[in-house]
This record gives C-alpha cells, sequence and structure tokens, in this order.
C-alpha cells in the first residue's frame, strides 16, 4: 500500500469516527431530552389512565411515549440557538483545545436537521395519530384490540392526509395558477414537507406574535405571586386579624348549618369562600414570616431584571427597525455551512452572546407564560396528576408550535444575528421585507402598550391598597328624574 492509498484510508476512517462520534452525541443529548420530558408528562397525566391492564391503558402508554417523543423534540427547538451560539463563542476562545474538537460545523448542522425533521415528523404524523389512537375503538364488525384501533388510525389518517394535500394543491393553483407551481407538489419530500412545515411556522411566529408582549407584561404578576412583596404602609397583623376572623365567622356558619334546621345556608358558596379566605390567611402569614431580605432586596432585584430584560428586547427590536431599513444584510436568511469559531455573532463579543441566549429563554417562557395566560388556551393549563390524555397531546402539539418557531422568531426580531441553518432557512416568507418590517414594529408596538397599561394600572392599584382607599364605600349615585307613578 502506497503512500497515497494511505492517506485515503486515514482520511475515511477519520471521517467514519467524526460520523459516529456525531451520531453518540446527538443520541445522548436526545436521550436527555427524553428522559426529562418524561418525568415532566408523568407529574401532569392522570394516573388513573395507566392503572387498569385493558388496552385503554397500552394505548395511553403508547400515546404518553409519543408525547414524551414530542416534547423533547420541542425542548431540543429551544436549546438549539443557544447552543449553537455558545458553541461559536467557546470555539473562539479555545480555538486549538483538543477537549472541545467535537464542537464543530458539522455537529451543530447535523443537530439543525434532525430538529426540522423532528419537528415535522411529530407534527405530521406522531400527534395526529397519536389523538386517533385514543379516540378509535376499531371499525364496526371487526375483532377489537389494539391492531384494530391501529388500523382504524391509519386509515383516517390517510384519509386526512388526502384531504389536507388536495387543499394545499387547490389553494396553489388559485395563487399561482402555473404548470411549474401544480407539479411542485407532486414532490412530497423536497417541497410539499417544506411548504407546509413554512405555513405551520408562519402560524407559530404569529402566535409568538400575540403571545410574547402579553405574557411579558405577565411575567410580573407572576413573579409577584411567586415572591414575597415588601411591605408598604400596611399592617399585616391587622389583616391577619380580620382574616381570622371571617374565617372563623365562615367556619361556624358552615357548621351551624349542617346541625341546625333554622338556618340555610348556601353550603357550596360557603366552603368556596373559607377555601379563598384560608388561602388568603396562609399568605399573609408567610409574608409576615419572610425576612427583611427577602422582602426588600429579592422581590425589587426580580423587578428590576424583567424590567430590563424586557426594554433590553424593545430596545433591540427597535434598532434591529432601523438596520432593515438601511441595510438589506438584517433580512433573516438561510446559511447552508456553519463557519463557527470564526468571527463573534453579537458587537460585545462573549458578554453580548450570552445576553442574547438570556433573550431567547426569557422570550420563550414570557411565550409560554402568555399563551397559557390567554382566554383562548386557559382550558390547555394541565393540572398536576389530573390531565386527560387529549389535553396532553394538545399541550404538546402547542408547544412543538412555538419551540420550533423561536429560533425563526429570534432572528426576524434581531435578538441574534445568527443565521438560520438547514431548512429552517428556507421558509419563503422570510424573505419579504413587508412581512419582516411590520412584523418588528408590530412586536415593538404591541410589548410597549402591553407594557405601559400594565404598570399603569398596577401602580395605581398598589397606591389605592398602600393609602387604604380601597376600603371606602363606593359612592351612591342617585338619578335626578322624578318618578312617575302609576
Amino acid at each position: 500500500m502506497d503512500s497515497k492509498d494511505h492517506d485515503v484510508l486515514s482520511t475515511r476512517e477519520q471521517l467514519f469516527h467524526e460520523r459516529v462520534r456525531e451520531c453518540i452525541i446527538c443520541a445522548l443529548l436526545f436521550a436527555s431530552l427524553y428522559i426529562l420530558c418524561y418525568f415532566i408528562l408523568t407529574r401532569f397525566k392522570r394516573h388513573t389512565d395507566f392503572t387498569t391492564v385493558d388496552e385503554d391503558a397500552a394505548v395511553n402508554r403508547i400515546a404518553l411515549w409519543l408525547c414524551t417523543f414530542t416534547l423533547a423534540v420541542s425542548l431540543g427547538a429551544v436549546l438549539l440557538l443557544p447552543f449553537s451560539i455558545i458553541s461559536n463563542e467557546v470555539l473562539l476562545s479555545f480555538p486549538q483545545n483538543y477537549y472541545i474538537q467535537w464542537l464543530n460545523g458539522s455537529l451543530i448542522h447535523g443537530l439543525w436537521n434532525l430538529v426540522f425533521l423532528f419537528s415535522n415528523l411529530s407534527l405530521v404524523f406522531l400527534m395526529p395519530f397519536a389523538y386517533f389512537f385514543t379516540e378509535a375503538e376499531g371499525f364496526a364488525g371487526s375483532k377489537k384490540g389494539i391492531m384494530a384501533r391501529v388500523y382504524e388510525t391509519f386509515v383516517v389518517l390517510l384519509l386526512l392526509t388526502f384531504l389536507v394535500l388536495g387543499m394545499v394543491w387547490v389553494a396553489s393553483a388559485i395563487v399561482d395558477n402555473s404548470v411549474a407551481s401544480r407539479e411542485s407538489l407532486y414532490d412530497l419530500w423536497e417541497y410539499y414537507l417544506p411548504y407546509l412545515y413554512s405555513r405551520i411556522s408562519l402560524f407559530g411566529v404569529l402566535l409568538l406574535l400575540l403571545c410574547t408582549p402579553f405574557g411579558l407584561s405577565r411575567m410580573f404578576t407572576v413573579t409577584g405571586t411567586l415572591l414575597v412583596k415588601p411591605r408598604l404602609l400596611e399592617d399585616l397583623d391587622e389583616q391577619l386579624n380580620c382574616t381570622g376572623f371571617e374565617e372563623a365567622a365562615i367556619s361556624r356558619k358552615i357548621i351551624s348549618g349542617k346541625t341546625s334546621c333554622w338556618l340555610n345556608f348556601d353550603m357550596e358558596v360557603l366552603r368556596q369562600q373559607y377555601l379563598a379566605i384560608h388561602a388568603h390567611r396562609i399568605t399573609l402569614e408567610t409574608r409576615r414570616r419572610a425576612s427583611a431580605w427577602q422582602r426588600n432586596l429579592i422581590y425589587p432585584l426580580a423587578m428590576l431584571s424583567l424590567l430590563s430584560l424586557t426594554g433590553i428586547s424593545v430596545l433591540v427590536v427597535c434598532f434591529h427597525v432601523l438596520e432593515l431599513l438601511l441595510d438589506d444584510a438584517a433580512m433573516p436568511r438561510g446559511m447552508q455551512d456553519a463557519p463557527l469559531g470564526k468571527v463573534s455573532f453579537s458587537v460585545f463579543g462573549s458578554f453580548g452572546a450570552v445576553m442574547q441566549v438570556i433573550l431567547i429563554f426569557y422570550l420563550m417562557i414570557s411565550s409560554v407564560v402568555g399563551f397559557y395566560s390567554s382566554p383562548l388556551f386557559t382550558k390547555l393549563l394541565p393540572e398536576r396528576h389530573d390531565t386527560a390524555m387529549t389535553k396532553i397531546i394538545g399541550n404538546c402539539v402547542s408547544l412543538l408550535v412555538l419551540s420550533s418557531a423561536l429560533p425563526v422568531l429570534s432572528r426576524t426580531l434581531g435578538i441574534t444575528k445568527f443565521d438560520l441553518l438547514g431548512d429552517f432557512g428556507r421558509f419563503n416568507w422570510l424573505g419579504n421585507f413587508y412581512i419582516v418590517f411590520l412584523y418588528n414594529m408590530l412586536f415593538a408596538g404591541l410589548t410597549t402598550l402591553c407594557l405601559v397599561k400594565k404598570f399603569t394600572r398596577a401602580v395605581q392599584a398598589e397606591l389605592i391598597r398602600a393609602f387604604g382607599l380601597h376600603k371606602l364605600p363606593l359612592p351612591v349615585t342617585r338619578s335626578r328624574q322624578p318618578c312617575k307613578l302609576g
């Protein structure tokens, strides 16, 4: 064997080892996410759906495995952009380190492609299969069992696929009535699935546009309920005494209503009042037991952190609007090769990259809070150990749509300069200047409007409560029109 053949063989061995190493790393990362998501779902699932030994329990277990896979893909989509940004900064800081040679552009690009593939698979097949599988009972006259449900589920999915294909084909013919446009839809893998996922991602980005500004304002309320507020012109001892008296009075009414036939009370209303007053008393006792550091330092720091992150997000979006008007390179675009470790994607270096990662996570958390706080999706909020399987499927689909649109949202708003890799950059609406510009303007305007409305109401309510004005009786207005006697 000459030296040329030896060099070719060593190159092939090196490529083989790199490919095996990337597969092992991807498998370990996904296995870790899968285990974490399984523990999360088992915390919310209804135990009675899995305790029996019939086929319903087996069907619910299979659906739970599919939901766990989908939730793991969602979490991977959330971590995709932060992991890429941090990897680029690590390679910039340690370019010749032997222990981080596994962190390269091929691995990052492969992760983006896998997340895109699994997102399509979950949205198009796994989640519809899980829903129809839990609702199926088998065809009439067929032998009951799991396989009968599988056959019915596949038939329903096949009919649904033909329906969606026909609707997209007709819509494409109406929008662009050309032979090339209609023939392109016959290419299922190269055109139709990316086209369908592009529309789903557009829907997810629009959903984030509605949920994220509302969630940014709701974050202050959620943080206020989790932390102990400082005492501002209030007497907790007096409030505790009044609450204790009200709780004791309602408790006596409940007891007397059970033992006396002379008193007639609505027991359900009394129980609800008792539970509400009891919870309020527990909250007041927790606030009284809290230390001065917890009241006067942690709560203001948390509120200042939320205000700073929200203000930085709005400023970044406003600056990106100016970039869109002046420079065409500010448009979100796809990048086939990932030149990691060449240049930083932030003007401020590593500090700017860390801020980008923090803002991405903050926007995702705010979007989830806004999604579950909106009136349309409040019923999807899972309950601990009492969530039906269909509701778990709905939550997994919603989180997958939001998380898969997060990289597109971050790049569209200019939160990061890291371009989209793989098929994420093939969305045709990303090249439309008017859509991107209008989206940035709407996001900045809605976020500012929600914050101004939130803070004006919060400050007004806090001042009224602090000065005790909420205890004053409301004025009674009398009509000046004379009564007409019949």
